[in-house]
């Protein structure tokens, strides 16, 4: 994981009551926050989750032990940190602008400049527009917006965050997190690591690459663990119901010993199959051949008739098996009950029975589906999917791969592809079918 940012030595944390007396608060507790995660804090009410994060962030003072910054002790020095808070913290006599502003004022930094980087900051958070209304005139979300802008136009290494969705209206909180996320994995965050304290597990499992749990009386760490699931995140994948399970087990029976966390299977990344290079155009017309011979025939005859190599033959073949539409079994293939349908269908049928194929069979596509339909504004970049397929195939593989996606997702009108800004759009036909399905 590299160096830690953040480490934290047996620190405590005691309030002195008026009557004499301490409160501990938090117990000795040694905790490492390093580059490039989210972090999720989570706890029952009462175990200093915000009082961990203040001591963490610089914002107070732990009562026993240190925190490093870089290894270095944190005492006498800012590090290089910005929190956004609950309750927005904006000012209400100020504009929006102005907010963002007042952080780089605080720096020291001159206006041209801090103008540029808030005027920036503003249009990456969708609050391009806004710059002159006052915190009156904002939406809930609106106003953690400007919350974000402000802490992220200071480019701190670590944004802390203290539960940062709790006083906004569900559809909002879901949208703003959707939105966090999409900043975060395109690297539009000029942020090391995210630290987000949250009473939500399904936020924590939804955000997190790291999950830590607290008890109470006193606050003491109970678990912490890394979460193995790629992003963007199906909440409804039985992994990701077992984390939230284990997590709610955790906080609410605190009673017991922490168990481990069932590891029914290998933990590892999604695989992609290798798709075969086909065309849909192609596959639709070998399942017409097949169909008109009784619904099979032998690969090495079908062949010689078409005056084709079988190499040549195969990657169609192929890619009809991996649809569902067809079987090959000892150089025979035969048509399948969804690739007669598919061959006997008009052009518009022909593209929902695709469509409807290539999402149940095919990790990739099913990957583009669920990331187009994951973001806001239901585009993404081109080589946010090259950089995942760059882990499994070489280069020249990739961009083949990538190729074939492509051509079968803008016939099964999953999606639309812009190949001079090299972005995929989500169609209307994809999320109507998406619809439907729910």
């Amino acid at each position: 994981m590299g160096e830690a940012i953040i480490e934290a030595r047996a620190v405590q944390k005691c309030f002195v009551q008026p009557e004499g007396g301490k409160i501990e608060v938090i117990a000795a507790t040694d905790l490492a926050i390093y580059p490039g995660t989210v972090v999720a804090l989570l706890g029952p009410s009462g175990s200093g989750k915000s009082t961990l994060l203040r001591m963490l962030s610089g914002l107070a003072p732990a009562s026993a032990g240190e925190v490093l910054w870089h290894g270095k002790p944190l005492e006498g020095r800012i590090p290089n940190v910005a929190i956004v808070f609950q309750s927005f913290a904006l000012f209400p006599w100020l504009t929006v602008l102005e907010n963002v502003e007042a952080a780089l004022e605080a720096l020291g930094m001159n206006t041209t400049e801090r103008h540029r980087r808030a005027l920036r900051m503003l249009d990456t958070v969708g609050l391009d527009g806004f710059e002159n209304a006052y915190p009156k005139e904002l939406s809930g979300g609106m106003k953690q917006r400007v919350g974000f802008a402000r802490a992220l136009v200071v480019e701190p290494e670590v944004l802390f965050m203290d539960e940062p969705f709790s006083a906004l209206d569900v559809l909002t909180a879901e949208n703003l997190r959707g939105e966090l996320l999409e900043l975060w994995l395109n690297k539009k965050m000029p942020t090391s690591t995210i630290f987000i304290v949250t009473h939500n597990i399904e936020e924590a499992v939804l955000l997190a690459d790291r999950v830590i749990v607290l008890g109470r009386n006193p606050g003491h760490l109970r678990a912490d663990f890394q979460l193995d699931l790629p992003q963007p995140r199906d909440r409804k994948a039985a992994r990701f119901t077992e984390y939230v399970d284990y997590i709610y087990t955790v906080m609410t029976q605190p009673e017991i010993e922490v168990p481990p966390f069932p590891q029914r299977k290998p933990l590892r990344k999604e695989r992609y199959q290798m798709l075969p290079h086909a065309l849909p155009g192609g596959i639709g017309g070998f399942l017409e051949l097949l169909a008109d011979r009784g619904g099979h025939d032998d690969l090495y005859h079908l062949a010689d008739e078409l005056n084709m190599e079988v190499d040549d033959l195969l990657p169609i073949v192929e890619a009809a098996t991996l649809l569902g539409f067809a079987t090959l079994r000892e150089g025979d293939a035969e048509i399948t009950a969804q690739g007669r349908a598919f061959a006997e269908a008009d052009i518009l049928t022909r593209k929902v029975l695709f469509r409807e194929a290539a999402l149940n069979n095919v990790a990739l596509l099913r990957v583009m589906d669920n990331t187009l339909r994951s973001k806001s504004d239901h585009t993404i970049e081109e080589e946010f999917f090259h950089d995942m397929l760059d882990e499994h195939f070489t280069e020249a593989e990739v961009r083949r791969q990538l190729d074939t996606a492509l051509n079968w997702g803008r016939y099964a009108e999953i999606f639309d592809y812009d190949s001079e800004t090299g972005r995929l759009v989500q169609t209307d036909s994809g999320a109507e079918a998406k619809g439907s399905s729910e």
